[in-house]
């Protein structure tokens, strides 16, 4: 198969959709890997490293989409790479098409098969494609909300641990999932307060038992996001439901009472964000205030630390591009439910249901689309 890479073109965005060694190991399996010049730069891989391990460099991102079949990306696609798609080319990238009509309208109408990494599924349910940028944006978040509460950055002037006789800042984290228990993990290790909120039972008995008493595990419910939330310094969003938009769990409202210089990290604004407030920023400018709160939205968080995102990234994706190589799109999709689940729009029809409820579009499952 005629594999393709190119740049990355989003703002800020240095990761890479393979590395020479993902690439060496699908030359080896006798593919075609064409990559746009540069496209490794962030990651230190030069067009030499690339070259060696079987790649052809080809100049720009129209000639790796001419090229190839099967497009392997990071994050969505871009307007002017949109362009590029037709109806024999694969896409295998992060989507995120819930709260983004126009690059929905673009992927149907370019009649590509459209396999978004969020919604790919394991043996068990989970998100295998996800959970490494869950880790990395996790664990960030923390960083960021750090950073974000000095005083030289907007926020209230608080070192998150504080110091023997001065509290911890209070921490509240919304959603107990990977981002949720990452940044759980970081903010303990700084020394804050910490409170974690999430509908799941099993998920807070689980986080309890592995943090043990340093941690506060609370039942989300409306009464308890305001209380913790108005009592927060810090306020990490780390709500996901797989394939649909974020729902707005803290309010104009909420943010309207809050200290000044508190400060909301919406780590689900790539599925459109969880605190109403929120709009994507980026890494050249990563937080705005409303009602003197900083909010730090930026939508492609693990984007800020390219090597070790891009290689975790690999990890996960790697077999998932074999198999489509190997296989075939078609007969990778058919004989694989995991990857199946992660097919979100094919031949113009959406095939992902919480998409199709997002957008308005009529939902097709995904074998009838495929054998249409």
């Amino acid at each position: 198969m005629q594999i393709g890479i190119p740049k990355e073109i989003k703002n800020a965005e240095l990761r890479v959709g393979l590395t020479p060694a993902s690439v060496r190991e699908l030359s080896r399996d006798g593919h075609e890997i064409f990559v746009e010049a540069s496209a490794g730069v962030g990651v230190d891989a030069s067009d030499d490293d690339y070259a060696v391990a079987g790649a052809r460099v080809v100049p720009d991102a129209a000639e790796v989409f001419e090229s190839a079949e099967l497009i392997v990306k990071v994050k969505e696609p871009q307007a002017t790479e949109r362009r590029y798609l037709r109806p024999h080319h694969t896409l295998l990238t992060y989507l995120h098409l819930a709260p983004d009509a126009e690059q929905a309208k673009d992927l149907v109408a370019s009649g590509a098969t459209c396999i978004a990494y969020e919604t790919v599924t394991d043996a068990d349910g989970g998100l295998p494609l996800l959970r490494p940028m869950s880790q990395v944006a996790g664990r960030m978040s923390i960083q960021a909300g750090a950073t974000s509460l000095e005083s030289t950055h907007g926020g209230a002037g608080l070192l998150l641990g504080g110091v023997p006789g001065v509290a911890a800042a209070q921490v509240a984290v919304i959603g107990g999932g990977v981002v949720g228990e990452n940044a759980i993990q970081m903010a303990l290790g700084l020394g804050a307060d910490v409170t974690v909120l999430d509908r799941d039972t099993g998920v807070l008995e689980a986080l309890a038992a592995r943090f043990g008493a340093a941690l506060r595990t609370v039942y989300s419910t409306s009464d308890a996001v305001e209380h913790f939330v108005l009592d927060a310094d810090l306020v990490i969003g780390a709500v996901l439901i797989r394939g649909a938009a974020a729902p707005h769990l803290v309010t104009a409202r909420h943010i309207a009472e809050m200290r000044r210089g508190a400060v909301v990290v919406d780590v689900a604004i790539d599925q459109g964000g969880c605190f109403e407030t929120s709009r994507p920023t980026t890494h050249v400018n990563p937080t705005y205030l409303v009602d003197e709160v900083v909010h730090y939205c930026v939508a492609n968080i693990p984007g800020a630390v390219p090597k070790t995102s891009t290689y975790a990234l690999n990890h996960a994706t790697l077999p998932f591009v074999q198999l489509l190589a190997n296989r075939g799109t078609h007969a990778a999709l058919m004989t694989n439910s995991g990857l199946r689940n992660g097919l979100n729009v094919a031949r113009g029809f959406v095939t992902e249901p919480a998409v199709a409820v997002a957008l308005g579009y009529d939902y097709v499952e995904p074998i009838l689309a495929l054998e249409s």
